[in-house]
């Protein structure tokens, strides 16, 4: 008997020391559970405060980074001007979006950056090593998407420069024409652009101009009665006078019977234009006469009122800095492509005559 009670003892003391040590073990756990919990609200923490960070990063690597991005953050449009030529952010958006299927491809720009980097060549006149650091690109890479670019650019935004119908001249007629030009189609003018000096014998003599004494390459601009480029020459050597290159730029072949040319001095052209039905209206020569008549003197001044919107529109398109700086002989080849961008751009902006 006294042996059993023993052992019942001993069976008690067992169970005991068994439900201690799980107790124990429970209480070690929960203890580790509340320490990986306060662990993992610790590593949540870091991470949402990693991610923000990586968000004022990647703002801030986009305002230092030259691209599309560049362009949105601005409050107005100046930035799209200055950078492009373009008049607003939603314009350049909006050629983007047609030029974009056929843009160069980079492994390392989108299309907005690639589109970005060639308008700023054109518009700013940018070294391509300048484009190269601004974009984090190579020298080669810019090269590349520059010459691939121009001629797509173009290509796509040609449709912008047109020839209206007589019906649309006569009705969006600025009123500063209508009682003394009321027939006219276009106001043509002839401008030129500096190149560089070539290596060629015949090509520095074809491009050389008596009138500017530089290598320049010279295009017959044509613009409607509001201000808009509606026909651009391919370009010719500085050395082709005006009235050639009104020739062969094929504009002639454009008009109809009873439009009217206005333009300067050195347009002898009637004879082409009278084989159209058209005429042309130009101020009076001086040269060999002591005094004009006061008939004269009054044609020439509403002629000059009339004729200056070519001028500025040529100041527009000379706005593009690499039309009016020295033109490197590596983008002649461009030359007309170049031309033609600059003047979809100009038109998109408000009209010169209204």
């Amino acid at each position: 008997m006294h042996l059993y009670l023993i052992s019942v003892d001993d069976s008690c003391q067992d169970s005991t020391n068994t439900e201690t040590e799980s107790q124990s073990a429970f209480d070690k756990l929960m203890d580790a559970h509340q320490a990986l919990k306060k662990e993992n609200k610790m590593v949540y923490e870091e991470l949402g405060k990693l991610q923000r960070e990586k968000i004022e990063l990647d703002k801030e690597l986009r305002q230092r980074k030259f691209g599309i991005g560049f362009l949105i953050d601005g409050a107005d449009n100046s930035k799209t001007n200055f950078f492009t030529g373009f008049p607003s952010y939603d314009a350049f958006n909006w050629a983007l979006e047609l030029c974009t299927p056929t843009l160069p491809k980079s492994k390392h720009l989108c299309p907005g950056d690639v589109f970005l980097l060639i308008l700023m060549k054109v518009k700013l006149n940018l070294l391509n090593q300048d484009l190269a650091y601004r974009f984090q690109i190579s020298d080669s890479a810019v090269s590349r998407i520059i010459n691939g670019g121009l001629p797509e650019i173009a290509k796509t935004l040609a449709f912008l420069v047109r020839w209206p119908e007589k019906e649309e001249i006569l009705r969006t007629l600025p009123s500063v024409f209508k009682p003394t030009y009321s027939r006219c189609r276009v106001i043509i003018d002839c401008t030129e652009f500096f190149i560089e000096r070539s290596r060629n014998l015949t090509v520095r003599a074809i491009t050389w101009s008596n009138y500017k004494h530089h290598n320049t390459l010279k295009v017959l601009v044509g613009i409607s009665p509001t201000g808009a480029v509606s026909f651009i020459s391919k370009a010719f050597g500085g050395r082709v006078s005006d009235k050639v290159i009104t020739q062969k730029s094929g504009i002639v072949d454009l008009l109809e019977v009873n439009d009217q040319v206005l333009a300067d001095r050195g347009f002898l052209i009637e004879e082409e234009l009278a084989s159209r039905g058209a005429t042309i209206a130009m101020p009076s020569f001086t040269r060999g006469v002591k005094q004009l008549s006061m008939r004269n003197v009054e044609q020439s001044r509403k002629l000059a009122r009339v004729i200056i919107h070519v001028e500025r529109m040529m100041e527009r398109l000379k706005n593009f800095k690499l039309l009016c700086n020295l033109i490197p002989i590596s983008l002649v080849p461009h030359i007309d492509n170049i031309i033609l961008i600059c003047a979809a751009i100009s038109n998109l902006k408000p009209k010169l005559v209204k």
